[in-house]
């Protein structure tokens, strides 16, 4: 198996000789990290044990950190200073939150949409987070239900004893924010679908069904994420994948994103590059920064993304906005956007995202790993194309503190 070779080949370069232990590097450094958490940092609440020895090498005597680092996650159901506050208790220093990346962080960049009436759905502060990224109007799904309770039909106990009188002023609904997955997923699935089909008067009468439909800026595409189970758990992946079939089934037609935010998206790759170019020049550190390195656990969503995002690279110097990425016309105008905003923005020094693949969350190389029978199951998004080699890690290691160990021998870093 090409991943088990890949593994084989990241140990001998870490058992390769390497340059003297010297202490702190005395060069400011020319690379950055990109960590996923979910798998690789931590399992559910658990700290994974590699995580702090990994932390250790990366910061100095006084907790601070040698080299640029981000968080990268596809966690969306909570706030930045949330998240920030967990990886704080677990790695053992400070984190800012200034350094996480959730799934939905690039949405503040999305500022044509901020002044609309959204639909948000997900679970925890959903209207705190869109009122954090900039959105001014926002309707959560369970005022959605309050206001149209006969909408909402599968749970006898929560059906209405009475006939409601109609919601006076409720807003007409311009756009659909989904955050992650929901608790009651029928729930969701029917309002949604109701905002849609109304064209976001979930009230009226069915006419002719409009389409395009409204634009949905979905958040998270992992079909799986590791928690403390032994098996993985389904992801925000699952539920689009669900919200997909159904209004496919019932229209005839394909549900359209305006984006997808989270990794595997180059525009999520883009932002964490700008945050660790602006990281490096608030520490002082005048070398530019030339190679970033994406650890995750995940074939599908960090390999997968690193190397999309390393195409993205290569492929910038030919004009190339994106690469890999097979989308809509609607939504390739949002996202363009938003990747040719950003590439104006920052310095464009990096010349390398290689991806690091660990073995402590989804992605197992032993006998746990699903048997290969000739077919390969793509777990990306239906808008993601699939190519193989987009799957295939620069390097595999262990752990956490491998992939640390690994990134500074290949830059002569100690």
């Amino acid at each position: 198996m090409a991943l088990r070779g890949s593994l084989r080949a990241g140990r001998a370069l870490l058992r390769a000789p390497g340059p003297p232990a010297r202490g702190l590097c005395g060069r400011p450094p020319a690379f950055g990290f990109l960590f996923d958490v979910d798998g690789v940092l931590v399992r559910g609440s658990q700290p994974v044990p590699a995580a702090r020895r990994a932390f250790q090498r990366l910061t100095d005597g006084g907790g601070r950190l040698r080299v640029p680092v981000v968080f990268l996650t596809n966690a969306g159901n909570c706030m930045r200073s949330d998240k920030a506050r967990e990886l704080s208790r677990a790695l053992g220093l400070q984190v800012p939150p200034e350094q996480v990346i959730l799934s939905h962080s690039p949405l503040q960049l999305f500022s044509q949409f901020h002044q609309r009436c959204m639909l948000v759905a997900g679970q925890g502060p959903v209207v705190e987070n869109a009122h954090n990224l900039g959105f001014k109007h926002v309707v959560t799904i369970e005022a959605l239900r309050k206001a149209y309770p006969l909408l909402d039909m599968v749970d006898l106990s929560r059906r209405p004893k009475e006939l409601p009188p109609p919601p006076p002023g409720f807003p007409t609904i311009e756009g659909v924010i989904l955050f992650g997955e929901p608790v009651r997923w029928e729930t969701s699935l029917q309002l949604i679908a109701d905002v849609l089909l109304s064209n976001g008067n979930p009230g009226a009468e069915l006419q002719d069904v409009p389409y395009p439909h409204l634009p949905i800026l979905a958040c998270n595409m992992d079909l799986l994420w590791m928690a403390e189970a032994k098996m993985p758990r389904f992801g925000h992946g699952t539920f689009l994948l669900c919200l997909e079939s159904i209004y496919k089934k019932v229209t005839g037609k394909e549900l359209r994103y305006e984006a997808l935010i989270g990794k595997p998206s180059p525009i999520t790759y883009r932002y964490a590059q700008y945050l660790i170019q602006q990281q490096a020049e608030k520490q002082g550190w005048k070398a530019p920064i030339r190679h970033l390195y994406a650890v995750g656990d995940n074939p599908m969503s960090d390999v997968y993304g690193a190397n999309l995002y390393n195409n993205y690279l290569k492929s910038a110097q030919q004009n190339q906005v994106q690469a890999g990425l097979k989308r809509s016309p609607q939504a390739a105008s949002a996202q363009a956007e938003v990747s040719l905003e950003l590439r104006n923005d920052s310095t464009s020094s990096v010349e390398s995202c290689e991806s690091i693949l660990v073995c402590t969350g989804v992605f197992r190389p032993d006998g746990a790993a699903p048997r290969e029978t000739g077919e390969t199951v793509f777990h990306g998004h239906r808008d993601f194309s699939f190519d193989p080699s987009l799957v295939q890690p620069s390097h595999i290691v262990q752990d956490v503190d491998e992939a640390v160990q690994l990134a500074f021998k290949k830059e002569n870093w100690s």
